[in-house]
């Protein structure tokens, strides 16, 4: 004679009963040696990670993107690429005007004997030269600069005595 203990029956019960039951294999497996995954692939793909160290891995990527770009990769910022346009705009009016000064030696009459004054003069002194004979003046100026005085005595220093 089978004897009903209070909150059991002898009918089958579903699968997703969770009321304890005094037969049958126990829920919990008692083996509690999980075998590892023995391969990188394995490993990769049961890694999972949490949202917090995906933010932390796209943050790090977005720095290193930006220390690779700005030293090896050629990105300028704003200020830099200003003063860079600057410097190759001056340079560039530095080189016309310096031509402009040839010419105003060229119209000199007495620019053979200077010219011969100018090339014995040290490279410092050639600029002071020319801005004294008045040749890196440009008209409608009043001043000469020494950036175009310096390219016109390079220019003047490399020119022979006809």
């Amino acid at each position: 004679m089978e004897q009903n203990q209070p909150g059991f029956s002898a009918a089958p019960r579903a699968d997703n009963d969770n009321r304890k039951s005094q037969s049958g294999p126990p829920i919990v497996s008692t083996d509690h040696t999980a075998p590892a995954p023995t391969t990188l692939r394995k490993r990769w793909n049961a890694l999972q990670l949490s949202k917090a160290t995906i933010v932390w891995l796209c943050l790090a990527t977005i720095a290193g993107t930006m220390i690779v770009g700005f030293t090896w990769g050629g990105w300028t910022t704003a200020a830099t690429a200003q003063r860079t346009a600057t410097t190759v705009a001056n340079d560039a009016v530095v080189q016309r005007l310096s031509a402009i000064c040839v010419a105003q030696f060229q119209q000199d009459t007495a620019k053979d004997t200077k010219l011969v004054e100018l090339q014995a003069a040290t490279s410092y002194q050639q600029g002071s030269y020319v801005r004294e004979q008045g040749w890196a003046t440009m008209p409608g100026d009043e001043q000469s600069d020494s950036k175009v005085a310096a390219a016109c005595a390079r220019t003047l220093a490399q020119l022979t005595v006809e």
